[in-house]
Order: C-alpha cells, then sequence, then structure tokens
C-alpha cells in the first residue's frame, strides 16, 4: 500500500504546484521556481511509488466510500497502469524545467500563472486517470484532464488562430466524453458496478460479471470505447482537434499532449479491451485497419505541412497509428488464442508508448528551441541553422532518426516487435491446449507489415525534408542569421530525453519483463507468466548490434576527423548552379521537396499548390505578406512574389467539419421559434412527448 500512498502524494503536489504562481505577482519568477520545484518532487515520489509497486510483483488497489452515490472510490496500481505512469510522471517534469526559460513568467505576465497551475493539474489528472477503478472517478478526472489541457494549451487566448484550435478541441474532446459516459452506462448495466479493472481470482484484467456479458453487448462496449478513446487519442477520421490545438500551444505544454496525453486515449483503449470478454475477430480487425489508416495518412499528411509543429502533431497522429497496430495485434492473438501475436503485439505497442513519449517530447522540445532563436515556425523561413544551433540540431538528428525507427535508437526495437507478430500471422502457430500447428493464422493481417514499411519510408522522406529544410543550407531570414543555442535549462531536458532514446535502443531488454507481465494480466493468462519476448524477438541481438553499429560509426569518424587534420580542407557556399551571386532563394524549400511525393497523395489529401506565373525576365522576388507559423500567403496582384508553395489543409476538418458547424450556425437559431417564454406552450411540448412515448410503447418498438 505504500507504493499508492507515495501516489496519491504525488498527484497532490502536481496538482497544487501552480498554487504559488497564482498567489505571487505576475512578474514573479519565484513563483513559477516554486512550482517547477513541486511538479519536480511529485514526479519523483510518484516514480519511487511505481518503483515499489513494480518490485511487489502483485497489483495493489484500495477501494473506500464516499460521498457519491455511485459505487465507492476504487483506485488501483497494476503494470499496466505503471507502463503509462512512467511518462505521465517523467516528461511534465522536465517540461516544467525547460519552460523556466521558454516561458518565463516575467515575459508572459498575461498567462504565466495560469500555464503554471493548468499544466500541473493536466500531470496529475493524468495520474489518477490510470490508476482510477470506478467508472465515475474515471470520467471526473477524465474531464479534469480536458479542461486542464484546454487551458494550459490555449495560453495564449488572445490570439485567434489559438481561440479557433482550442474551441476545436474542445468540442471534440466533449464527443469523445459522451461516448464514455455511454460507454459506463452500458459497463453498469451489464455487470451492476461501475468497478474495472480490480483484481478477481489473480488476474487483474478480468472481472467475474464482465465474463458472463453477451457478446452484443460487449461489442457495443468496444465500439464505444474505440470512438470515445480514439477521439483523444487522435485516431482518423477522429484526429480533427490535434494539429492545431499542438500547434498553437507552448512547445513545453506541446511535448506534454503529444508525449502524454494522447496516450490515454490509448490507455483506456488497451483496459476496456482486457476487462471485456474474448470478442469477435472483428475488434482487432478494426482496430489494426483503423491503426494502419491513421500511420499512413498521418505520415502522409505530415509530408506537406509548411509549420514546424503542425508537422510534429501530425507524426504523432502516425505513431498513435502504429501503436494501434499493436493493440489490434494483441485483441486477434486473444481472439485466435495466439499468445506470440499478443506478447509481440501489446509488447510493441506499450514499448513504443514509451518510445514516442521520448523522441516525441524531444523534438517538440528542440521545435521551442528553434522557435525562441529564430521566432518563427514556418520551415521555408528557416535554414542554416546546424552551424548556428549545433547542440540543438544534433538532439533533433537524434530524434528524427528514433521517430524513424532507425538503428541504433529506441524507435526501431519497438516497431521491429510489431513487424515480428504480424508476420507471424501468416502460418498456423502452437498454442496451449491446441495441437501443434494447428493453431489458425490469419494472413490477411500480415498487410498491415506492408503499412508500417510505408509508413517507415514516408516518415524518412518528411524527416530529411525537415532537417534539411530547417537546418541545412543557408539562413532564409535575419533572425534565422543570429540563431543560438538555448542556454542550459532548455538544452537539459532534450538531453535527458536524447538519453532514455539511447538507453532504450541499446538496451530494449530492460522493459522485457514489465512488458511480460503486462501481456500475461491484460491475457487472462493466455500468454503464461514467466513467457520471455526473447524467445520471440533476439532483444539481446539488436542490442550487441546496436553498440556494434555505434562503435563503427565512432571509429569512422575517428578515422576521418584524423585524415581531415593532414589536409587542407577549403570552404565554399551551397552549389549555386552558374550563378555569380547565390541567394538563399536558390535553396530548396520543403514545398519542393515533398511535391513529388505529395502527387501521389492527392487523391486522399487534396493539396492545394500555387505555382509562380513567371513573367517578363526578372520575375519579382517573394513578397513579404506570409506570416511566419501561418499558411503560405497567397500571390494576387501586381508585383506579388513569383514561387512555388504548397498548402495541405486538413481534408475532414476543412472539408466536412467546419462546414457542417457553419451549417449548424445557420440553421439552428432558427429553432428559437420554439422557444416561446410561456409556460402554456412548455406544457403542451410535454403532453405531447408522453403521447408518442405512449404510442412507442403501445405499437411494440
Amino acid at each position: 500500500m505504500m507504493s499508492l500512498w507515495l501516489m496519491f502524494g504525488a498527484i497532490a503536489l502536481l496538482c497544487v504546484s501552480g498554487g504559488p504562481a497564482l498567489l505571487g505577482p505576475r512578474r514573479s519568477a519565484l513563483g513559477q521556481r516554486v512550482a517547477t520545484g513541486l511538479v519536480v518532487l511529485g514526479s519523483a515520489l510518484g516514480l519511487v511509488g511505481v518503483g515499489l509497486a513494480l518490485a511487489a510483483r502483485t497489483p495493489v488497489s484500495l477501494a473506500v466510500g464516499w460521498f457519491l452515490p455511485a459505487g465507492r472510490f476504487a483506485v488501483g496500481l497494476d503494470p499496466l497502469s505503471a507502463v503509462f505512469l512512467v511518462p505521465i510522471f517523467l516528461v511534465p517534469a522536465l517540461g516544467s524545467v525547460y519552460g523556466l526559460e521558454y516561458w518565463p513568467q516575467a515575459q508572459h505576465p498575461e498567462n504565466g500563472r495560469k500555464l503554471s497551475f493548468f499544466y500541473g493539474l493536466l500531470a496529475g489528472a493524468m495520474a489518477l486517470v490510470v490508476i482510477a477503478r470506478n467508472g465515475v472517478l474515471f470520467l471526473i478526472v477524465w474531464e479534469v484532464m480536458a479542461m486542464a489541457s484546454f487551458f494550459a494549451a490555449t495560453a495564449e487566448d488572445d490570439d485567434p488562430a489559438v481561440r479557433s484550435a482550442g474551441w476545436v478541441y474542445l468540442v471534440a474532446t466533449h464527443i469523445g466524453t459522451l461516448c464514455l459516459i455511454a460507454m459506463f452506462a452500458l459497463w453498469k448495466h451489464a455487470t451492476g458496478t461501475y468497478m474495472f479493472g480490480m483484481p478477481s481470482t489473480g488476474n487483474w484484467a478480468a472481472t467475474t460479471q464482465a465474463d458472463a456479458m453477451p457478446l452484443g453487448l460487449a461489442g457495443a462496449i468496444f465500439v464505444l470505447a474505440l470512438i470515445g478513446f480514439g477521439c483523444k487519442a487522435g485516431l482518423m477520421p477522429l484526429h480533427v482537434w490535434l494539429p492545431g490545438t499542438h500547434a498553437n500551444a507552448p512547445s513545453h505544454v506541446s511535448a506534454v499532449m503529444s508525449g502524454v496525453m494522447l496516450k490515454m486515449g490509448v490507455y483506456g483503449i488497451v483496459r476496456m479491451a482486457g476487462v471485456l470478454p474474448v470478442g469477435p475477430s472483428w475488434w482487432g480487425g478494426v482496430v489494426l485497419g483503423v491503426g494502419a489508416a491513421t500511420g499512413v495518412l498521418g505520415i502522409a499528411m505530415a509530408l506537406g505541412q509548411g509549420d514546424l509543429k503542425r508537422l510534429l502533431a501530425y507524426s504523432s497522429i502516425e505513431n498513435i497509428g502504429i501503436i494501434l497496430m499493436g493493440v489490434g495485434l494483441a485483441v486477434l492473438g486473444r481472439t485466435y488464442h495466439r499468445p506470440e501475436w499478443v506478447l509481440l503485439g501489446l509488447g510493441g505497442a506499450l514499448l513504443h508508448v514509451w518510445n514516442h513519449g521520448l523522441f516525441k517530447s524531444l523534438l517538440f522540445l528542440n521545435a521551442g528551441s528553434v522557435m525562441h532563436a529564430a521566432h518563427t515556425r514556418a520551415i521555408d523561413r528557416l535554414g542554416g541553422l546546424g552551424s548556428r544551433m549545433p547542440r540543438t540540431a544534433g538532439l533533433f538528428l537524434l530524434g528524427a532518426v528514433a521517430i524513424c525507427a532507425l538503428p541504433p535508437l529506441n524507435g526501431f526495437v519497438s516497431e521491429w516487435l510489431i513487424y515480428l507478430g504480424l508476420l507471424h500471422t501468416v502460418a498456423p502457430g502452437n498454442s496451449p491446449g491446441i495441437p501443434p500447428g494447428t493453431a489458425p493464422g490469419l494472413p490477411v493481417a500480415a498487410l498491415g507489415a506492408v503499412a508500417l514499411a510505408m509508413i517507415g519510408a514516408l516518415a524518412a522522406a518528411c524527416f530529411v525534408k525537415l532537417l534539411g529544410a530547417a537546418f541545412l543550407g543557408t539562413p532564409r531570414t535575419a533572425a534565422a542569421e543570429h540563431a543560438h543555442d538555448p542556454r542550459k535549462t532548455m538544452l537539459g531536458p532534450m538531453i535527458v530525453l536524447a538519453a532514455g532514446c539511447i538507453l532504450l535502443g541499446l538496451a530494449p531488454w530492460l522493459a522485457a519483463p514489465l512488458l511480460e507481465r503486462v501481456a500475461t494480466g491484460w491475457s487472462g493468462e493466455l500468454v503464461p507468466a514467466g513467457t520471455a519476448i526473447q524467445a520471440l524477438a533476439p532483444l539481446t541481438s539488436i542490442s550487441l548490434a546496436a553498440g556494434g553499429l555505434i562503435a563503427g560509426t565512432g571509429v569512422l569518424l575517428v578515422l576521418l576527423y584524423q585524415m581531415l587534420k593532414r589536409r587542407t580542407v577549403a570552404r565554399a557556399g551551397t552549389w549555386d548552379c552558374g550563378y555569380a551571386r547565390p541567394t538563399a532563394r536558390m535553396q530548396y524549400t520543403g514545398s519542393s521537396f515533398a511535391q513529388f511525393l505529395m502527387s501521389l497523395w492527392t487523391w486522399a489529401l487534396w493539396p492545394q499548390i500555387e505555382r509562380p506565373q513567371v513573367a517578363g525576365l526578372f520575375p519579382p522576388a517573394p513578397g513579404a505578406a506570409e506570416v511566419a507559423g501561418k499558411t503560405p500567403a497567397r500571390i494576387a496582384g501586381a508585383g506579388a512574389g513569383a514561387r512555388f508553395a504548397m498548402f495541405l489543409p486538413d481534408t475532414i476538418l476543412e472539408r466536412l467539419v467546419l462546414p457542417t458547424f457553419r451549417l449548424a450556425n445557420r440553421l439552428l437559431p432558427k429553432l428559437r421559434l420554439l422557444q416561446q417564454g410561456r409556460i402554456q406552450i412548455y406544457v403542451i411540448y410535454f403532453l405531447g412527448i408522453v403521447l408518442l412515448l405512449l404510442l412507442w410503447g403501445r405499437i411494440g418498438f
């Protein structure tokens, strides 16, 4: 129980961490430092609590009476919760330290105190979400998490773009919450209780009541869970809130929302899939298919972005798709009684939860450093930052290699586990209680490996574009010309996250015991206790190969350095195509680089392309109307610059969601005719509804 009490202490410290900032002066740095200290202390307590719970080897839980009539105040800490608690306590603490320089309260008196308060509240609410074991408690803290993230993301609410993105997020998150309310209502109807995921007969994943649930009702609960939690996770087409919100939030808030908060949706899907009875094959097929579509379309959308943070936001959608592919494989493993599918699918998905939390938080903090130095997040207005911000560029390169799933970093390992699991679906297998060679295969599921390969290729192209346009070449603006690396307060958290990427890439076997325990409990012991991932995936060999790759690269760099020391090295500008006086305009832009690949996706993404209208021998230079971080300026009128630009609007948001809202905004005011303000009219409405209900019951619907 000590681990739970430490958890309560950690959550309390996180939730009240912003209090001192609210009580102090608007420009006081002391309040922000105290808030950061409380966040770091609370996170340290939480990590100690997680360690104690895992050392105990058995799940711990607590259920006591409370003031609400719905069940009891119930919390629990098991291996699945522990997986999600680690990034919850790690990333916000690092982001809080980063914010001391990136978002100092003295320079942001209008929103600094508010941001500190809701930042800590968001972290505390997320921790309580993953240990809640009562549906009503879960919904309460889920709403606290949603509202805290809304206020943290819209800190700069004087900006119309920030307000617009915030309202879209608010509507989307509450649509998801309505689905979760319906889900828990059906759960209560099926089981007679709001409790879920509490230990029962030694199995923390299942409940006796759920085992007897009709499959039709279980399927309805599963679909509601997928939609409700999918809204928070950013599954396509439920992702419409995510790019705008993450792009307009402060960068350390974006790191927490993308690296951690999106995973609360993943947690909900995994948890409900574990407590429900074993379902039909379409459950896992839908999750796998939605994950594959989300991954492919997410990275395709990222490739066409000209905004640094929007690109990273769409890349987060891609990685959520990869995680859901692993979860879908695990759900299929339960259906087909294939423990290796469960172990590789769920193990790879949960390891990717950690990996994505590390490298995506690193990339968002890195993007904040670029914006802090160059005062823009428009990729085509950067350039040449590699020589001016070498530490930032090196850390960004490391994060890009990790997110592209290239060895020897951590992204490779988790995707490799999912690859292996998908390839295991091709042939029958040997499962406990089934004659050898007769456990059914599902070759169609192996098509997920093709989708995963396509995701990897597009991710590599996307980050080559980003690195080339932002960090290579020559600066395109005066701000980029004078950019420099941030101070240690901002570099330190990024270095810690980079170290985590290297550690899990070199020693993935460190996470294997926890992943095996989660798979054993989640699957209802389909995966026997003590089953090792090492028997299916050579994690030790991966570690050795990764170490050898790093060592070999180091030797080559040393040899190259020794060779260059003995020679005279000449420096010259970028290849100028024969021009006597090349300028930054002659560089490739991100739009030009991505043009060919985007042309392959015009049928799904509908990009808007602006082609230069070249007239005369000397066309004018690009106009100065482009606003940093916004959509490309439209070319119109005499004197406008001749340029090529590509703008990729979100197809679902721009062509479906926003037009629907505009139509509703025009039509719904006409319903005000029904609001007469007279009690007699409302009595007539009431009687009419009663008569309709009686007629409904009479004819037997």
